[in-house]
């Protein structure tokens, strides 16, 4: 690109102008049906993951490091879900090893099953945003969900030991350089960078037959990474100091924040897709133009007719 005939008013306008077509691709589609059942599915999920969590480490190393991750994890909630989280995982701590044993065995069939449901509903759902010409069969869909499942899964795993390893690092050696680098050890700086590479690999890889674009991928990540943490914000702000759900639904508020939640984070990850499509519809109408311009006759003698 010639920088010298870069406009920025109109790189403005381009890009405003791609983002009402992807709130529009959002928005005027069925996609709320896609997101209640990913929803469902997550959240069906999630405690069984938890106990999981706790059996393999309970088996493995010891239990106090799966307790450390899961708490790092529910910083990222609202306060109204993350007590509902961390009651469960305190129980999950307290609980016999024999117990965790055998709730995992139970966990590991139930949190399988929804997770790869939620997957399922997840990528039709990006599948439908992108208006996938060429949709795949039902056993080619089903094993991209379970392939999509063990990935995250070991990201995850990665990015979570990563963390951990970091600052366990830090506090063994006295690492002093890093002691002023705050957000080093910030979960929302590892839970950014986390949902931002595994946003682009979904979006690259599993959102359609054909790959999608590197750069309509990585901007789709990163816009649905930004936004997943400001729903937990704005979740937050939302049931704290706007609508006061205790009075209203009482005992089970933990469970409708923690939806809220989860629903407003599976709407950013559906903006990211749809963004990411149109970009790369952008990128692709670029392409067209250049061609044709290259493929245009320079010399414009050359289009003179015989005789002329």
């Amino acid at each position: 690109m010639d920088l010298r005939n870069w406009d920025p008013v109109r790189a403005g306008r381009l890009a405003f102008a791609t983002l009402g077509r992807a709130l529009a691709r959002l928005w005027g589609r069925d996609v709320m049906l896609y997101v209640g059942g990913a929803s469902f599915f997550i959240m069906l999920a999630i405690f069984p993951g938890l106990a999981l969590l706790i059996g393999a480490y309970s088996l493995l190393s010891d239990p106090g490091q799966a307790e450390f991750q899961a708490e790092a994890l529910a910083r990222l909630m609202p306060n109204g879900a993350r007590g509902l989280f961390q009651g469960e995982l305190e129980r999950l701590a307290r609980a016999p090893r024999d117990a965790i044993s055998a709730q995992s065995g139970v966990a590991l069939v139930i949190g399988a099953y929804a997770a790869h449901r939620g997957f399922k509903a997840l990528l039709a759902g990006l599948s439908f945003i992108h208006d996938e010409p060429d949709p795949r069969g039902f056993v080619g869909f089903n094993l991209l969900a379970l392939v999509v499942l063990l990935a995250s899964a070991v990201m995850m795993g990665l990015v979570s030991s990563l963390f951990l390893g970091l600052r366990l690092l830090s506090a063994t050696l006295d690492l002093k350089p890093l002691a002023g680098v705050s957000w080093l050890y910030s979960e929302w700086t590892w839970a950014s960078v986390g949902l931002t590479l595994g946003m682009s690999l979904v979006y690259r890889f599993a959102m359609c037959r054909r790959q999608v674009a590197w750069p309509a991928a990585l901007v789709g990540g990163f816009f649905a990474a930004l936004l997943c943490l400001f729903a937990s914000w704005a979740s937050a702000f939302y049931v704290e100091q706007i609508a006061h759900l205790g009075a209203t639904y009482g005992s089970v508020t933990a469970v409708v924040v923690f939806l809220i939640w989860l629903s407003w984070s599976v709407n950013a990850v559906f903006f990211g897709g749809a963004l990411a499509t149109e970009i790369e519809i952008r990128i692709d109408e670029s392409r067209r133009i250049a061609l044709l311009r290259d493929l245009r006759p320079q010399n414009p003698r050359l289009t003179s007719r015989p005789g002329s």
